[in-house]
């Protein structure tokens, strides 16, 4: 059943999804904000200089009016029409009433215009002439007392501009009014009368009212000296004074503020001419609302953005994890192969699904590293005796570290002058099968890779190498051979025999080399000839020229002991070229066929195989090769068969016999590969990879899983001292046992006992 990934409990796509929306979000924060910010203070300097520009417009504008006002003045007072006796003279005090209204009519802010000499008790407008009294009761300021205007009529030195007030008039209606008044002549120190003009506040007001627009803000016009002269105002509450002594206070440009807790934009000129402030007050939510409108934008589209990112990044992370989960699923469905073999990935630390595929992989490779050697040894074995005449894959070699890259390729037998060897002898012998692992000898050209056998005092060498000019074939193989012989004797009391196959192209035909080395060997050993033995040398021990040459019939042997029926069928055809000489005699040629037939029986009743009654040529075959050939090639290849047979049963039992042996003997200290290879006489790697193959688990965990559990037994059952437990078990290292029983455990044996054992147990079940 496939199961589904639950993506929000991995926090490994958790982990995935995070990076991909980090990747989007810093770039997309980062661009946003460079947008948002140059947009933003673009727009705001746009805005800014707008309404700065067009205060400094209203500004000129009304320093205008006021230089206006101040030219009339200079006129007035020197125009004869509105001299002092032309305006008391009644004939031509009229013409000094037009002359008042023309100059009134020449400026659009004038509201009402006063023409007053010191000491005179009355006043002329352009309406007529008012005595002091009758303009106080006509004109009533509500700040600006009557006394107060008559005293500013007569002393006024210097143009003054009043603060707006609100003037009533005779019928009752109020406006609020500034009154500007202006000594004639204008700048003389006894100046002999003044001007006053009456502006409309919103006439001032106005100019610049016009800069807020649709704004709810407001505008005011401070004198030199601080003093509001005019303001227009939206707000519902008045500023107090500290907020406009705030204003005051500004220089030109536009500030922002905080009044009452709320962000204010102000926008601030100060005239040149009179030092007058022009100051415009607005709520900055709506001086720049076309920026928070781009805010908006920009965040509504940064909005859309990070979820269609957002979509992005989990169809992307799922993407990824996807096949990172199946590799996690595949590796914890991986089961416990058998008992006493720990699952690799349910043993790792708990982590991410990456860190259970690491430790998964971690473990297996330890455990390829660990086969490595022992794979390597059965690839070449099997090479050996049942290797085709095709060259193993590419792929294959190396996985094993293997390249047969060599001309010319044959095969060596090595074995001990004395199969029981002494304890210096076995670690000679390891030394020597370490240093024939993969060997060289550049001088001749030649490469070896030793294989162990299963025999413990023998070994095959495969010896590829590429010719020297300077030497023959033969005198080249002789070379390697003895330097191999004597780089094995230097190493100490090895004494090793030498058995050498024939050389052949490539790597495909080692199979039949070692049938043939085994043969020299197996000669060389019988008839206790030199340390070397070459199974070209080996000739017919008979007289008889066509007889079957002795070699051929060694090969046979060897073949069908080593069940490599291959090898087998091409030396009992090799075998039948005799009797196909010419001039063969029936007799002879029967005499021929019944030494090769002898020759598979006496291999056959050796190996204990007596079965083959049935196989056997009738005897009007004998008469021909043809005839024969199919009986021997059919008889050859149920003999492989039955051998090889054999030899499985014979190594299971060989098996089920050591496992007996070691259920029995685990807790001797001195159990090891070597001794047990050396009791049952077979090689360290044979019994390693066989033993595994058996059990499932190799010789170390086995000893190790039978004296925990002997181990966990006596902890829960008895009371014994631990170090006593430990010994006899077969542990001499106590605190290396410690170590291992509580990374297998978790607890060490002390709390293991008191945790498990039968006393524990009876209290707590009183407790219960």
């Amino acid at each position: 059943m496939k199961v589904k990934p639950s993506y929000f409990k991995s926090r490994l796509f958790l982990k995935y999804i995070s990076s991909y929306l980090f990747v989007l979000l810093i770039p997309l924060i980062c661009l946003t904000f460079v947008l948002y910010h140059n947009t933003a203070a673009n727009l705001r300097a746009q805005i800014e200089q707008s309404h700065l520009n067009q205060l400094t417009q209203a500004e000129t504008i009304v320093d205008t009016h006021l230089q206006q006002l101040n030219d009339i003045a200079s006129r007035a007072a020197y125009d004869p029409r509105l001299s002092r006796y032309r305006v008391h003279d009644p004939y031509y005090s009229l013409e000094a009433i037009d002359a008042l209204g023309n100059y009134k009519a020449a400026s659009p802010i004038i509201d009402e215009m006063f023409l007053y000499f010191r000491g005179d008790p009355r006043i002329y407008s352009s309406v007529g002439m008012y005595d002091l009294d009758v303009f106080a009761d006509k004109y009533r300021f509500r700040n600006w007392q009557a006394g107060t205007v008559e005293t500013d009529l007569n002393e006024t030195r210097f143009a003054t501009m009043r603060p707006a007030d609100l003037v009533s008039r005779g019928s009752g209606f109020e406006q609020s009014t500034l009154a500007y008044l202006v000594p004639i002549v204008p700048n003389s120190p006894n100046p002999h009368g003044t001007l006053m003009y009456f502006v409309k506040e919103s006439s001032l007001t106005g100019l610049i009212d016009s800069i807020l627009g649709g704004y709810e803000g407001s505008s005011y016009i401070f004198d030199s000296e601080g003093q509001v002269l005019a303001v227009k105002s939206n707000q519902e509450k008045a500023l107090g004074e500290d907020a406009l002594g705030s204003l005051v206070s500004l220089s030109t440009g536009t500030h922002s503020i905080a009044i009452d807790g709320v962000p204010h934009s102000v926008v601030s000129v100060k005239s040149e001419l009179n030092g007058w402030e022009y100051v415009t007050l607005m709520p900055s939510s709506q001086f720049f609302s076309s920026v928070l409108h781009i805010r908006t934008f920009i965040a509504a589209l940064f909005s859309i953005v990070v979820v269609f990112g957002a979509l992005g990044a989990w169809l992307l992370a799922r993407r990824q994890y996807s096949p990172i989960f199946q590799l996690s699923e595949f590796a914890e469905s991986k089961p416990t192969s058998r008992s006493g073999d720990s699952d690799p990935v349910h043993d790792a630390a708990p982590g991410n699904e990456l860190d259970r595929i690491r430790s998964a992989l971690q473990a297996y490779s330890a455990k390829a590293d660990l086969q490595e050697p022992y794979a390597r040894n059965h690839f070449l074995l099997m090479l050996l005796r049942h290797g085709g005449d095709e060259e193993p894959t590419p792929e294959l070699l190396q996985s094993f570290g293997l390249n047969f890259d060599r001309a010319r390729y044959f095969t060596m037998l090595i074995g001990r002058e004395r199969p029981g060897a002494t304890t210096d002898e076995t670690r000679d012998w390891q030394l020597m099968l370490t240093m024939l692992a993969e060997a060289e000898y550049p001088e001749l050209g030649a490469k070896l890779h030793s294989v162990e056998l299963q025999k413990p005092d023998q070994i095959a060498l495969i010896v590829g190498f590429d010719p020297l000019e300077e030497l023959d074939e033969a005198e080249q193989i002789d070379r390697i051979a003895r330097s191999v012989h004597d780089h094995l004797q230097g190493i100490g009391r090895l004494n090793p025999a030498i058995g050498i196959g024939t050389c052949s192209t490539g790597a495909q035909r080692l199979s039949q080399s070692f049938i043939e080395a085994c043969s020299a060997f197996e000669s060389r050993t019988r008839s206790g000839g030199a340390s070397i033995a070459y199974f070209s040398d080996l000739t017919a021990d008979s007289g008889e020229a066509y007889w079957v040459p002795k070699n051929v019939l060694l090969k046979l042997t060897q073949s069908l002991k080593q069940g490599s029926a291959d090898v087998a069928a091409r030396s009992v055809a090799e075998a039948l070229d005799t009797l196909r000489i010419p001039g063969l005699s029936a007799r002879y040629m029967r005499c021929i066929g019944f030494d090769i037939l002898n020759t598979i029986l006496k291999t056959a009743n050796e190996a204990g195989i007596d079965n083959l009654h049935g196989g056997i040529p009738p005897i009007e075959s004998f008469s021909s090769p043809e005839e024969l050939e199919p009986y021997f090639l059919q008889l050859v290849d149920k003999l492989c068969e039955q051998i090889e047979q054999k030899e499985e049963c014979e190594a299971h039992t060989l098996m089920d016999t050591i496992v007996a042996y070691i259920d029995e003997h685990y807790a001797d200290h001195s159990l090891s590969l070597e001794t047990i290879s050396h009791k049952y006489s077979i090689s360290m790697s044979y019994f390693s990879r066989s033993f595994k193959e058996k059990v499932g688990t190799n010789f170390v965990q086995y000893i190790w899983h039978k004296r925990m559990a002997a181990a966990i037994v006596q902890l829960t059952t008895t009371d014994e001292p631990l170090k006593e437990i430990i010994g006899r078990i077969g542990y001499q290292d106590a605190p290396n046992f410690i170590r291992k029983f509580k990374k297998e455990t978790g607890h060490t044996p002390g709390q293991y006992r008191k945790l498990f054992s039968g006393s524990a147990k009876g209290v707590l079940k009183e407790e219960a």
